[in-house]
């Protein structure tokens, strides 16, 4: 059964920001991003418990390819993602 897959705004705004910024760096990179992305939402949304819980009721699967950190929790029916996290970004950065 595949899971329903929610995207939080605040997760779309990291995923836009990110494809912006790769899109920068080379034209296609941020296509390839978008691609990379949506790969591991497909795997989350069939198989949600694959992927590490480090912090109850999160679970978090880190994308090879980018340095980013998907941060998710499932309930009965649906896979809700709250972050698309750039592991190089400072956490704090966030806060200021």
């Amino acid at each position: 059964m595949a899971f329903i897959l929610e995207i939080k705004d605040e997760a779309n705004l990291e995923i836009i920001e990110a494809y912006l910024y790769y899109e920068e760096k080379r034209v296609g990179l941020g296509e390839e991003f978008l691609e990379h992305l949506d790969a591991y939402f497909d795997r989350i949304a069939s198989n949600p418990k694959h992927f590490p819980q480090k912090r109850k009721p999160y679970r978090e699967a880190f994308i090879k390819r980018f340095p980013f950190l998907l941060i998710y929790e499932t309930t009965k029916d649906k896979v809700i993602v709250y972050s698309v996290f750039n592991t190089w970004q400072d956490p704090e950065k966030k806060n200021k």
